[in-house]
Parts: C-alpha cells; structure tokens; sequence
C-alpha cells in the first residue's frame, strides 16, 4: 500500500475511534467521519466498504497490538504472577488512554448494532491468564484449591468488568491506584503466601517507560490531538 493511501486509513481508523468513544457505533455515521477526518465520503467507501467495515477495522487495528504489548512483559525469569500483574497494567493502560482501545471496548459494549460478528480479546486474555497461573502452580505460588482455567476466567472478567467502570466510580482515584487496589484484594487469596503490597512493588519496576511514552505519542496522533482515553 502507497504511503498516501496508509497515511489515509490511519487518519479513518483514528477519526472513526474517536467519534465511536465519544458518540457510539450508532451515533456516527460516515459522514460525520468525512467532517472529522476531513476526507469525503468517497475516500471513506473507497478505503472502507461501511461503516460496518470501518468499526471492524478499529477492532481489528486494537487487537493487533496484543503481540508487541504481550513481548513488552514477556522477559524470561520473571515470576509469572508478576508478568500477569505488570501485563493487565498494560492493557488498563491502553483501555484507558488509548483511543483506538477505548473505541474497540466502546463497540464491543455495542456489538448489537454492528451486523456483523465483532472480535473479542476475552478469549486470548484468559488462555494468557491461565498459562501464567499454571506456571505460578508449577513453582508453588498458588493458593492451595486454585484452578488456573477458573481463576483466569474469573480473573479476567472482573479485570475488564473494573476497566470499563472505573471512570463511573466516584472519588478522585485513577485508573492505576484502583488496579492497585483491585490486584491487592485479588493477590491475597491468590497467592499461596500473601504479600500483594511486595509483588505490585516488583511488578510495577517491570512496566517499561516507554508503555507511557507510547500512549502519549498515540494521543498527541489522534485527529482530536487528544486521546480518549492475552500472554504466550
């Protein structure tokens, strides 16, 4: 694909992202993209068949990060409840921050009114998940009765079900200090010898610098200038 037509499609996925988070599938339609973006609604059907496709395509786009996040927190020796702990930073990150991510969660919520079969990460998060707890069974680190496949499903589900609500819940906390919290009520009867306090310590040291200098750079992307803001 020429430069020009990659640098278009960015610019779509982007726009589109943006007015998905902020309006819903429902609430845009393409010719509120063509204002926002600046192209045509020829461009849009040129590149993009629908708004259909459009919506697939920022899904799609969102998950194709999960490898490169993934290989960021995937360093060999390191204890797996800390690759699993500093990960689902990553990922709340992203939710958070990232408006490609915010749009892709935003659609899924909404996946009803999108006439096709919207992709979820649920899947791939909990057979990460469940490799890392088995992992942690294997070296003794378990809570004694913890089913790694169970825990990662339940894990999972109230990882997202805490993502998606945070921004609701009253207080001044953000989204890190109530993953903090979240993981400290979690890792106590996770762990087979309590320290949660310690192993957040050890994982947040593992979260690379540039995990925040890539959100802000993604931001300062966006069409808006601003963002809206599992392992093998």
């Amino acid at each position: 694909m020429q430069d020009r037509a990659r640098a278009t499609r960015k610019l779509l996925l982007e726009s589109a992202a943006h007015l998905f988070v902020e309006r819903g599938y429902a609430g845009t339609s393409v010719n509120d993209i063509s204002d926002h973006s600046g192209k045509t609604s020829g461009a849009i059907y040129f590149h993009y068949s629908s708004k259909e496709n459009l919506a697939l395509a920022v899904v799609r786009e969102q998950f194709a990060t999960w490898p490169q996040l993934v290989a960021t927190y995937a360093a060999p020796g390191v204890p797996p409840l800390e690759k699993l702990v500093a990960l689902s930073f990553g990922v709340a990150q992203s939710l958070s921050e990232d408006v490609l991510a915010r749009a892709g969660a935003r659609l899924w919520a909404e996946r009803r009114a999108i006439e096709a079969p919207v992709p979820t990460p649920f899947g791939a998060w909990a057979l990460a998940a469940t490799r890392l707890l088995a992992q942690a069974r294997t070296r003794g680190e378990l809570a004694e009765g913890v089913a790694p496949s169970a825990a990662a499903v339940a894990l999972v589900c109230g990882f997202y079900g805490h993502c998606t609500l945070t921004d609701e819940m009253p207080g001044r906390w953000g989204w890190r200090e109530r993953l903090e919290q979240w993981w400290q009520l979690v890792l106590t009867s996770l762990q087979a010898n309590p320290e949660p306090a310690a192993l957040l310590a050890r994982a947040r040291a593992r979260i690379p610098a540039q995990a925040d200098a890539r959100s802000r750079s993604r931001a300062r992307d966006t069409p808006s200038g601003t963002a809206a803001a599992v392992a093998t």
